[in-house]
């Protein structure tokens, strides 16, 4: 699987235990910034990320930054992203099972690198169910059509 990957400076560490993980497991990725701990601005790499899931350059996305939150807002701001922030594994499966969510949004202050790679396999490994969460998911959709 292709993954877009970026994170903030507070999300630097955690990225780059998450980009070694991700090379062990045979994905290909795409770094796309923060390497180095100065001070950036989040939506930045939120940005980049975004457009690489919705332009299909990157299967999924990954963000980190301090909380997850900003990244996941700037993230969701973009036609087709569906970015959830997660902290455990079950929120991980039910926002791929239920919501297709294509952008996982990690909080490096939140949880550590151990929990963060048991979250992301689980986010990476569930399949969209479909069913009656298509309907669901249709309707963000729509919404962002304005509908």
């Amino acid at each position: 699987m292709k993954i877009a990957i970026a994170s903030d400076h507070a999300g630097l560490r955690l990225k780059v235990e998450l980009v070694e993980l991700l090379l062990s497991r045979g994905h290909e990725l795409d770094d796309l910034g923060t390497y180095n701990n100065d001070s950036v601005d989040y939506p930045d790499f939120a940005t980049q990320v975004a457009l690489a899931v919705r332009e299909g350059r990157a299967d999924r996305g990954v963000l980190i930054c301090g909380t997850g939150i900003g990244m996941s807002i700037v993230a969701n701001k973009y036609r087709g992203i569906r970015a959830a922030v997660c902290t455990s594994e079950f929120e991980a499966k039910m926002a791929r099972a239920h919501n297709d969510a294509n952008v996982l949004c990690l909080g490096q202050r939140v949880i550590g690198p151990g929990l963060a790679g048991t979250i992301l396999q689980a986010f990476l490994d569930t399949p969209f169910e479909g069913g009656r969460h298509e309907r669901r998911v249709q309707k963000i959709r729509d919404a962002e059509e304005g509908k």
